[in-house]
């Protein structure tokens, strides 16, 4: 849009390539030396849901800075550019449903190992978060 800081072709191009992009307005794809790299767009919507969720899910009587870190980790891990090695830095928002399941699960986890949520077995919370 036009208040970015750097348009993200120019990013892609300054960098060689390297530089890995997630901007607040949807960019798509950007073709650099026969490459395709994905722009992946970023905002809250992957886990300010899924904190809640987990929070619920679990019973936890408020959020710990413990709980956040687990959503941030459960977010990383679902990235296909860390689990590839190449992608977008962001899961694709149709695999939203999953990802936040996913990362509502790490939440909960964390809850209770914070103390902040009854321990339940994985199952029980799995059920939960359902």
């Amino acid at each position: 849009t036009s208040r970015m800081e750097a348009r993200p072709e120019d990013i892609i191009r300054w960098t060689e390539g390297q530089a890995i992009i997630a901007t607040g307005s949807p960019c798509g794809v950007i073709e650099f030396n026969g490459r395709s790299i994905p722009v992946a767009q970023c905002n809250n919507v992957y886990v300010f849901p899924a904190i809640g969720l987990g929070a619920i899910a679990s019973g936890a009587t408020r959020v710990t800075e413990a709980m956040l870190m687990a959503a941030s980790r459960a977010l990383a891990d679902a990235s296909p550019l860390v689990r590839n090695g190449e992608g977008a830095l962001l899961p694709e928002i149709g695999t939203i449903c999953e990802v936040t399941r996913s990362i509502a699960f790490e939440v909960g986890k964390a809850a209770q190992q914070s103390g902040v949520a009854e321990k339940m077995s994985d199952d029980a919370l799995s059920q939960s978060i359902k």
